[in-house]
């Protein structure tokens, strides 16, 4: 039987995960994903890929969805949802702009001297603001910060055969949390995902939006942030698709539920 191994969603942009039981999905994506960004001097979002360190960054959610944020080296932080006054900023995450409320001069001073560079801090208020790309969803379809699709699935059968393909060539396989999913399968063969078009877990349907081509955070250590270069160049030479090297699945749900671990998975459409 195929089900849901597990569910996982990343409060601010580029931390490291809070693993949950269960979730309720939105149409925007995981309840409390990546409402939380960073952003630099020019209001462009942080990543991982140009800050390994940010995987050191534990964030968790207190009160009223405010957020408590710690890393060795730094006092804790404790931010609150910015008031409805709250200034408003213009942020930019890849090609989209977008309205944020901004957290106030004691986080920015917070995520200065961790980023080590001027940084400010901003809450995703109104996660309606941000359209998915059109060529890949329908009208009205929307997305939090996260990086163009409301979740990400991966597949424990397509973990295993690339742990495989790792291990013949002498390099160490790689945990799922490399591949920052939003939801973890089980019970399918390597890379079935492939071939999926739309899938239900527990109740909760979803269209399979498109295939997700990988980047540098693959290979970062999402306890330590340090780099390797696995499995980024094991997926270059056997999940090469036209210029993305591919591991997992983009989804976008159909309707709001909650799913939870131990949920059946089905697939309700394939590729034709």
């Amino acid at each position: 039987m195929s089900t849901l191994a597990s569910i996982h969603i990343y409060p601010l942009k580029g931390c490291r995960a809070i693993d949950l039981g269960e979730s309720l999905v939105e149409p925007w994506g995981l309840a409390g994903d990546r409402r939380w960004l960073v952003v630099d001097a020019d209001f462009r979002f942080f990543s991982q890929r140009e800050h390994a360190s940010m995987a050191r960054l534990v964030v968790t959610y207190g009160p009223g969805s405010g957020i408590n944020v710690s890393s060795d080296g730094f006092e804790p932080l404790s931010v609150p949802v910015p008031r409805p006054d709250a200034e408003m900023v213009k942020v930019t995450v890849w090609q989209a702009t977008v309205l944020a409320a901004a957290a106030g001069p004691a986080a920015d001073a917070w995520f200065s001297a961790f980023m080590g560079e001027p940084a400010r801090l901003v809450y995703l208020d109104d996660p309606r603001r941000r359209a998915v790309n059109p060529e890949f969803s329908n009208e009205g379809d929307v997305v939090s910060f996260a990086d163009g699709f409301p979740l990400l699935a991966t597949n424990t059968g397509s973990l295993a055969q690339l742990g495989d393909w790792l291990a013949a060539a002498g390099d160490k396989p790689v945990p799922m949390n490399r591949f920052r999913p939003s939801v973890v399968l089980t019970g399918f063969e390597p890379w079935a995902e492939d071939g999926w078009r739309r899938i239900r877990i527990g109740s909760v349907s979803f269209r399979v939006a498109k295939p997700c081509g990988r980047c540098l955070v693959t290979t970062t250590d999402q306890t330590t942030g340090e780099r390797g270069s696995q499995p980024l160049t094991m997926l270059g030479v056997k999940r090469r698709f036209g210029q993305a090297l591919v591991f997992g699945q983009n989804l976008i749900p159909d309707s709001p539920g909650l799913i939870r671990a131990g949920d059946p998975v089905e697939i309700t459409e394939y590729a034709p």
